[in-house]
């Protein structure tokens, strides 16, 4: 499918930066086999370019490891070990895309995530919430990003069996990204 700018009421090609005050980098993990846990870097960044056509747009960003908060500290330092992230060394997640594309009249954004020194290939569904003037005359847009990885094929294979069975985490992270970003060039 071929998208124009037109298309897209409000969109202006340029760079922006992310507005981190209204913006969030979260991710869930399925706990127990019956709930899930919730948890979000405080610390990231993130410069996208619209291209004049929609489709030569890119994004990169990053999220710093030690920011992780869940709303649990004891878990927190966890997940900063080398059970987890290995933050020491691996003090940045990363995200390059590498293409824009649209399926079934869905955005989809191609990139490689860089996780605990792993960069695999991973696609985040891209919903648009729209384009608009703040009260201080900055342009912004606003967006949600999400995917579904598999935390084991980052090196995050940390697990405890659980007595009647199963295992204390799941498989799968879905990430979701929430962006305010300002038009800045």
């Amino acid at each position: 499918m071929t998208i124009t700018a037109d298309q897209i009421p409000g969109y202006r090609a340029g760079t922006w930066k992310i507005d981190a005050t209204h913006s969030e980098v979260g991710f869930a993990i399925r706990h127990l086999a019956i709930s899930k846990v919730k948890g979000k870097f405080e610390d990231f960044d993130a410069t996208f370019v619209t291209g004049e056509n929609p489709l030569d747009s890119s994004v990169t960003a990053t999220a710093e490891v030690a920011s992780v908060n869940t709303n649990e500290k004891n878990r927190d330092g966890h997940l900063r070990t080398g059970d987890f992230f290995e933050a020491e060394q691996f003090p940045q997640l990363t995200f390059a895309s590498n293409g824009v594309r649209v399926v079934d009249g869905d955005f989809k954004v191609d990139g490689e995530l860089t996780m605990r020194g792993v960069t695999k290939p991973v696609t985040f569904d891209f919903e648009f919430g729209g384009f608009g003037e703040d009260p201080y005359g900055n342009y912004k847009a606003g967006f949600t990003a999400k995917s579904v990885v598999k935390r084991e094929d980052f090196g995050l294979t940390w697990n405890a069996p659980l007595e009647k069975g199963g295992f204390l985490l799941g498989d799968d992270v879905t990430i979701t990204i929430d962006v305010q970003a300002a038009l800045v060039a």
